[in-house]
């Protein structure tokens, strides 16, 4: 009976692990999305899912159909968007983590995969479109650093519940994934504003093209270089409003 119960225990922490290692990725960390590690009504370990994983991972909120946390924003802000991973300690939730002073010295284990293609973007109409305000390439995402996005100065208000996210996209290295999160948001806009024209890529999910892959840094799921100094001066200046 006992190494019958052993046995068991052995299956079932195998298939944890293996559940746990299948699912991880990054996610948002802040601003907070459905589902994420501060969403205490949603959260079931599956926000760093790929779209696709299974039958409830869809477009556009990554299966949480149900209102998340609430982030109020304002045109023109400039946001330090932060990322999670499930080796990330809740310690490092509020303050970003030490970087190591020798990439090759001890760090944390981020499934970051070598970074990717990361875009961020608002929808007003629940995600049926999206309008890009930012994105950084190769480096992306990494839960080492922050990365600035700027709301744009003349973007209108939104307060619809459920229809308002600031959207987080990435198109991963190596293997045809595509991530996305959805951040319920209301944003103090201006009258008579516009959001920006511009869209974002979709791939790799039901409806579009698929085998698309990003270029990375290299650096694994180690830490990497960090945000692209001339792609930060980019969305802070507001290069797609």
């Amino acid at each position: 009976m006992v190494t019958r119960l052993c046995v068991l225990w052995t299956i079932f922490v195998v298939a944890s692990l293996l559940i746990q290692t299948t699912l991880a990725h990054m996610a948002l960390l802040y601003p907070m999305p459905r589902g994420g590690i501060r969403d205490k009504k949603q959260y079931n370990g599956k926000v760093h899912a790929f779209i696709g994983f299974d039958k409830k991972r869809t477009l556009p909120c990554n299966g949480y159909d149900r209102s998340g946390p609430i982030t109020q924003l304002r045109a023109g802000q400039i946001i330090d968007v932060r990322f999670w991973g499930p080796a990330l300690q809740e310690k490092f939730y509020d303050n970003l983590p030490p970087r190591p002073s020798n990439k090759r010295g001890k760090q944390i284990n981020q499934a970051r995969h070598g970074g990717g293609f990361c875009q961020f973007s608002l929808t007003y109409d629940g995600g049926k479109t999206f309008h890009l305000i930012g994105e950084y390439t190769e480096s992306c995402p990494d839960f080492y650093y922050a990365w600035k996005v700027k709301i744009p100065d003349n973007v209108p208000s939104c307060n619809e519940t459920g229809k308002c996210f600031f959207i987080w996209s990435w198109t991963a290295v190596n293997v045809p994934q595509f991530y996305m999160n959805c951040v319920d948001v209301k944003i103090q806009g201006k009258v008579g504003g516009k959001l920006p024209s511009k869209g974002i890529q979709i791939v790799n999910a039901p409806g579009y093209q698929k085998g698309v892959t990003a270029k990375g840094d290299g650096a694994g799921d180690m830490t990497g270089d960090g945000p692209n100094p001339d792609e930060v001066r980019a969305n802070v200046k507001g290069t797609w409003s």
